[in-house]
């Protein structure tokens, strides 16, 4: 053996005379770092779930106006809500529409007043001439207020009694009967006009003096 002791190198200097192997190390461990972090990444959620978009609300579209025109907010169809009542109430009662009187046949105050009928050409006034124990002999006085001769019919209404006779003071006779209570005289002749002739009859067991109806041509008699 020599006496001459072989010295080692050490592990600090073989780095130093190779600094390759110090950047290789470097490059290994950062990968390991690197990997490590993207599966922690992985393993969780480091974000929070972006929320969900608001609801978008649709304006109503406003009419095109003219110019010095103002616009005018939409209406709602269902019409205005009152305070205090559910939407579904908008919709209030009709007003019950007052019905209005039937028109009648009266004149309107402050309007001309209804003509009044034309006076019948012949007419009557009903009298009594006499009576007697259990009958009376009464009239119907004519008089003709027309321009022209006229005829005329006389009718009388007695709920009983018998007729015993009728004539015509003063004039032709005409033709009568007393059937169910009425008594019917047709003149004979034309009365002239302004001419005036009595009517005259006799009745028995009427109990009355006073028919129940007297008429001339349809007109009512006066005197009653």
């Amino acid at each position: 053996m020599s006496g001459t002791r072989r010295v080692r190198p050490s592990p600090g200097a073989v780095i130093a005379s190779s600094p390759w192997i110090v950047i290789s190390i470097g490059v290994i461990v950062m990968v390991v770092l690197l990997v490590v972090a993207l599966g922690s990444v992985r393993g969780r959620r480091t974000f929070a779930e972006s929320p969900p978009p608001a609801p978008t609300m649709s304006l109503p579209e406003l009419p095109a106006t003219t110019p010095g025109e103002v616009a005018r907010p939409p209406t709602s169809a269902a019409g205005p809500v009152v305070p205090g009542l559910s939407p579904r109430s908008t919709v209030l009662p009709a007003r019950p529409t007052p019905s209005r009187p039937a028109a009648t046949g009266t004149a309107r105050p402050g309007g001309p007043p209804a003509p009044a009928p034309p006076a019948p050409p012949v007419t009557g006034r009903y009298g009594v001439v006499s009576s007697f124990d259990g009958g009376f002999v009464g009239e119907v006085r004519l008089v003709n207020t027309a321009g022209t001769a006229r005829g005329w019919t006389v009718r009388l209404t007695f709920p009983r009694g018998r007729l015993v006779a009728a004539w015509v003071s003063g004039a032709e006779q005409g033709s009568g009967d007393f059937t169910d209570g009425v008594f019917t005289y047709r003149s004979g002749v034309a009365l002239a006009p302004g001419a005036s002739v009595p009517l005259q009859f006799h009745f028995e067991q009427t109990g009355t003096t006073r028919p129940t109806s007297c008429a001339v041509d349809g007109a009512a008699c006066s005197g009653l």
